[in-house]
């Protein structure tokens, strides 16, 4: 048994979609990145490649190159799982947490479990999601971005 962790955050900027484990969220502003910005998924990714000891997401998808812009997350998510399994290792699970004031995670985290167990070819019973606020502390706390952490346990 192996274990990564990830962590990712990006700030609120206007006119960009919100996008978090592959779901469009309603919500008055996006996040900025050079893929979709999606923190959820970018914090998983970076915790299976920990797990596997393959590097982080940087390393495989550098926001320097052109092809990556505006990227589905997603898409990327699967690319990480062939990493994976080329390597001969499988997903046990994945805890993760979404740390935003606001919007409310909640309507939208069964959609998110659906999206990445389908990226990763998992059961949806291998993947956790919660959400929390920072009471208006730091800067998720004060609506200025999102954060999101995960742990991966993988196997041979």
């Amino acid at each position: 048994m192996r274990v990564g962790i990830g962590y990712d955050v990006h700030k609120f900027v206007n006119e960009r979609k919100l996008i978090l484990g592959g779901v469009h969220i309603p919500y008055e502003k996006g996040l900025l990145g050079h893929s979709d910005a999606d923190v959820l998924i970018h914090a998983i990714m970076d915790s299976i490649l920990g797990a596997a000891a393959l590097g982080d997401i940087g390393k495989h998808f550098p926001d320097t190159k052109e092809e990556y812009k505006g990227i589905d997350s997603l898409k990327l998510l699967k690319e990480v799982n062939k990493l994976v399994k080329g390597k001969n290792f499988k997903i046990v699970n994945i805890d993760s947490i979404i740390i935003a004031q606001s919007p409310k995670m909640a309507p939208y985290i069964e959609t998110m479990i659906e999206n990445i167990s389908n990226a990763l070819e998992i059961h949806k019973d291998q993947i956790n999601i919660k959400a929390t606020t920072e009471e208006g502390l730091g800067f998720t706390g004060r609506k200025e971005g999102i954060a999101a952490q995960s742990i991966c346990m993988i196997m041979r």
